[in-house]
């Protein structure tokens, strides 16, 4: 018994002597992105913008209700529309509302107002740090008849420095799509 004892204790000497072990290198995962062409796209409900070829827009669960999808960044922007009929207040504190909800996650919100008075386009655009579970959102309006909130949300569950690299992406999108947005005539 002592000689199995001894064996197998000589045994994991010899096995157990190697290399010494070394640290890995750190490293950082690298998400690039194709750059955006854009595309046109045409609503029914009375605006036209402009968005990536790498999103692909479809509808949502109502009429002037969409989709804007990243596939492969498992992303997608809400896009909703509302007609204003003597109810503009209550559009802007909804959206604001829907904003400030996130305060509980996010660790700033910053606001940024926005107008574009020849195209009678004007709004506010929402960028939430932090582990909110949006991180970009805005509305815009003309402020007499249409009014059109975006939200961004990711398929998974919310991690800012993982996702940075897809909402900067996503970022540069939603402010081209604010600087190409029309109201039709």
């Amino acid at each position: 018994m002592i000689k199995n004892v001894i064996f197998i204790f000589v045994s994991l000497l010899l096995i157990s002597c190697g290399k010494d072990p070394a640290p890995k290198p750190y490293g950082e995962l690298r998400l690039e992105y194709p750059t955006p062409k854009y595309q046109k796209f045409e609503s029914n409900c009375g605006y036209s913008f402009e968005y990536s070829n790498f999103a692909l827009i479809t509808n949502a669960k109502k009429p002037c209700w969409y989709y804007m999808n990243y596939p492969k960044m498992k992303a997608k922007v809400f896009v909703t529309y509302y007609p204003i009929q003597n109810d503009f207040a209550d559009h802007i504190r909804e959206a604001e509302k829907m904003v400030y909800e996130h305060t509980v996650k996010a660790s700033s919100i910053d606001t940024k107002s926005f107008e574009y008075p020849e195209k009678k386009v004007y709004g506010n655009f929402y960028e939430l740090k932090g582990q909110s579970a949006s991180n970009l959102q805005f509305y815009v309006t003309d402020s007499t008849k249409h009014f059109v909130t975006a939200y961004l949300y990711f398929n998974t569950r919310p991690k800012p420095d993982s996702l940075a690299p897809a909402i900067d992406y996503i970022k540069n999108d939603m402010k081209h799509m604010l600087d190409t947005f029309e109201w039709k005539k």
